[in-house]
């Protein structure tokens, strides 16, 4: 079990373990649509009792679940019906994602543009892994404990080979 909480996405190449990429996708799904559902809960619907509550979430959780878990599915199963692994896939997980969003919002009308936006999304996304781009890097942090301040903070090194000054002739 544990196994499964630790598996991200890009551990295993497309196509292959379908059940825990689905997962891994499911549960950044799950942990949005909590957030999501507990500022509708606590700011505009204000169901009664626990089973209105139990409700609501449902109602957040289940589709942003859905979306995630069909576009992994359809995009691995494309994968693994075309034989290749190129943006097409992508594009047809993110136009899953945004019908299921068109029948969560009951709306036909947004069916087309949704599947546009989140195939075109997703065609993003495959672009950024193959080439390596990150849309968040990671912080540098200059404390690490209360100790270091014995080390050095700079964001960069300086190198010997260019530093032109001299301490003064003091």
């Amino acid at each position: 079990m544990s196994q499964l909480f630790k598996y991200e996405y890009y551990d295993t190449p497309e196509g292959q373990d379908i059940f825990m990429k689905t997962f891994a996708l499911s549960k950044y799904a799950a942990l949005a649509g909590t957030a999501l559902a507990s500022m509708d809960v606590l700011m505009f619907s204000h169901p009664k009792g626990f089973v209105g509550t139990a409700g609501r979430f449902a109602w957040f959780l289940g589709p942003m679940v859905g979306m995630a878990a069909g576009f992994t599915v359809t995009a691995n199963t494309a994968q693994n019906i075309r034989g290749k692994n190129d943006k097409l896939n992508y594009f047809l997980g993110g136009a899953v994602s945004g019908s299921i969003l068109s029948a969560w919002l009951r709306s036909g009308i947004i069916a087309v543009p949704a599947a546009v936006i989140l195939g075109a999304a997703a065609v993003v996304k495959k672009t950024a892994i193959d080439e390596g781009w990150s849309f968040f890097p990671p912080v540098p942090h200059a404390t690490q404990s209360a100790r270091s301040v014995k080390y050095d903070w700079t964001m960069v090194k300086d190198i010997e080979e260019l530093k032109n000054f001299t301490t003064g002739s003091n």
